[in-house]
């Protein structure tokens, strides 16, 4: 409990790779506002300010920031893990799921990804079972294209021989997504570098994982 309580935290937000992931599109569509279209979400990393030129992905659009609102103010620069409304100078098709990045500093974008997983179900997990992904702002499907080993967790060690994953257990897996996921890898980016397994079922969530 000593260690827990006192370990020192030496990067909890990455404030280097700007990360907006966006979570709802703001159209109030009222006499006051009715050409007001803002974007809502939690910063996932970096710092963001009116004027700085950013990329719409997956559409690869280029636009500049127009302003930056919180819920009392009008903010003149952003950082994670701050709930911000971003406007954009222009009119672009954003939806939920959408990420709003610098242009030379982009995460990765694929369908295959390499996961460290906390299996946290009693079934167990299925070689090219289907689940759904949740990531940030964005759930999609997914299958379990291979299982790589089980990590003893008294030693680390790898244990390839056996791929039966059951509760507790940790291992190292491979899926393909049914559209790209805009991800970092975790030791970078714990927000972007995370996500949550879930059964299509039972909906209930059967693994946490780790982006590698």
């Amino acid at each position: 409990m000593y260690l827990l309580e006192t370990i020192h935290i030496g990067s909890d937000h990455n404030h280097i790779d700007c990360r907006f992931p966006v979570q709802t599109v703001i159209r109030p569509q009222n006499n006051a506002y009715h050409d007001y279209r803002g974007y809502a979400g939690r910063i996932a990393g970096g710092i963001f300010k009116p004027g700085d030129e950013v990329l719409v992905l997956p559409s690869g659009f280029s636009t500049k920031i127009k302003s930056i609102n919180n819920f009392e103010e009008e903010l003149q620069e952003a950082y994670a893990p701050m709930s911000v409304t971003i406007q954009l100078e222009d009119e672009l098709d954003i939806s939920r799921g959408d990420m709003i990045v610098r242009e030379h500093n982009q995460p990765h974008m694929e369908q295959d990804i390499e996961l460290m997983i906390c299996w946290m179900n009693q079934k167990k997990i299925v070689q090219n079972g289907k689940y759904i992904v949740r990531h940030i702002t964005n759930e999609v499907k997914c299958i379990v294209k291979e299982i790589n080993y089980k990590v003893n967790i008294n030693t680390l060690h790898r244990i390839e021989e056996d791929k039966d994953i059951g509760m507790n257990d940790i291992a190292r897996i491979r899926i393909r997504t049914t559209k790209r996921l805009l991800y970092d890898r975790y030791t970078r980016n714990r927000i972007t570098g995370s996500l949550v397994l879930i059964d299509e079922g039972t909906n209930e969530t059967v693994a946490a994982g780790m982006i590698l």
